[in-house]
């Protein structure tokens, strides 16, 4: 029986010129597959063309919903933005990939899997960790790596062997990457860090010049975290999520210009079109201002930052994510209420809050007549919370040697 291999296969450059690589190098059947989640691909056209190639059998899954039940909603739960800009669109995306081909591979009886990442990025490192954490007897095969290709090599190879190749158009001056929760873009003139994006690089968002004039006003609305709102009217995540894309990517919002550190040591620039992600990021994390108590708030910011490097570094199965997961669930129990915000010219402009659980009180708040803040308990709050400064300046500080450069010598 002919040993069989499962390609994650987009139908573009790098895993077109990997059916006819693995087969020759390899003699195993190929056996492609193809995740849907958000990158409006035709499945009978990218069967076809798998099979063109040579692939015995090409898979075509649907896995929008279960995208964002799984790994976008603990994302926004989360607030997760890589270096605090890129809302991990792509990365979130792999262990979804890295999921579906150890269950095909197990079904189809394959003994190895297969990618088109290549060796100096990110997504090898989550691919190989997922596969390896979910089924250690898989070998996995990535050409590009191996044959350390770059798309010069590999444009020659699918020349050679007649390999044409998906998506011919502009996408074809960069590397790209695209679901639901948004678009990647590399390569080409990107890699120059002083050039300003071109915007044949763009395809979800408009540019602050060609976006309307006017702005528009968009509310979002959380039940324990998770949007179930737009403009008042209930719907499945997925739908609002699509929804915001296009609204917001219509008024150049989610345009993210990053310079940001890979887990292989290297730093890169990359270019992402977010608009829902950055939306819905937005406007959860105005609706934790006025739910969540302050010291919730600031440990919350620590979650965030170690949520996003372990899904950015490709440790999705890890136990401190599961670990994290719980503690989510349950810092977000109140996040229940609504957010509006006004869009315009790449802007996200908070203009209204609303939550019964919201911590905000009007009469404590309020320098009007309505104000029932006790001020002359402040006296006693600021003797008690001074008093290890006062006690440090009095003892230590001011008694400083005069050849210290630091300001404190100039109060004495």
């Amino acid at each position: 029986m002919s040993k069989k291999c499962i390609l994650a296969f987009s139908g573009g450059l790098d895993t077109s010129v990997g059916v006819k690589w693995i087969q020759d190098t390899y003699g195993v059947e190929v056996i492609t597959l193809t995740i849907d989640f958000g990158q409006e691909k035709d499945p009978e056209t990218i069967k076809k063309k798998a099979k063109s190639l040579g692939a015995k059998k090409a898979y075509f899954l649907q896995e929008k919903e279960n995208f964002v039940k799984y790994f976008v909603t603990p994302a926004i739960m989360a607030n997760a933005l890589y270096q605090g800009k890129y809302p991990l669109s792509t990365a979130l995306g792999r262990f979804l990939i890295a999921k579906a081909l150890v269950e095909v591979a197990q079904k189809e009886g394959a003994e190895l899997v297969a990618h088109g990442c290549t060796g100096k990025g990110n997504d090898q490192v989550r691919l190989d960790v997922a596969i390896k954490s979910l089924d250690p007897t898989l070998k996995i095969i990535a050409p590009a790596r191996e044959w350390n290709l770059n798309r010069e090599t590999e444009l020659e190879y699918a020349k050679k062997h007649g390999i044409q190749v998906l998506g011919k158009g502009k996408d074809d001056n960069y590397s790209t990457d695209e679901n639901l929760w948004g678009r990647s873009i590399e390569g080409g003139i990107l890699e120059n860090l002083d050039v300003e994006p071109p915007e044949d690089a763009f395809k979800l968002t408009s540019s602050i010049e060609n976006a309307p004039d006017n702005p528009e006003i968009i509310s979002v609305g959380f039940e324990r975290g998770i949007p179930v709102r737009l403009n008042d009217e209930k719907m499945p995540t997925v739908q609002i999520i699509e929804k915001l894309n296009a609204i917001a990517g219509k008024h150049g919002v989610g345009r993210i210009d990053h310079v940001e550190d890979r887990h292989v040591g290297i730093k890169t620039r990359e270019i992402y079109e977010c608009p829902a992600a950055v939306t819905i990021i937005t406007l959860h994390k105005e609706l934790e201002s006025i739910v969540l108590p302050k010291e919730s708030l600031s440990f919350k910011n620590i979650i965030s930052e170690k949520f996003s490097e372990l899904i950015y570094n490709g440790f999705w199965f890890s136990s401190l994510l599961k670990d994290i997961f719980a503690y989510l669930h349950s810092n977000q129990r109140f996040l229940t209420g609504t957010i509006k915000a006004k869009l315009q010219k790449g802007n996200i402009k908070i203009i209204g809050r609303e939550s019964k659980y919201s911590l905000y009180s009007f009469e404590l708040a309020t320098y009007g007549k309505d104000d029932k803040f006790d001020h002359k308990a402040a006296l006693g709050f600021i003797d008690i919370v001074g008093k290890p400064v006062v006690a440090q300046m009095q003892k230590q500080l001011l008694k400083l040697n005069e050849k210290d450069e630091t300001n404190f010598k100039l109060l004495k």
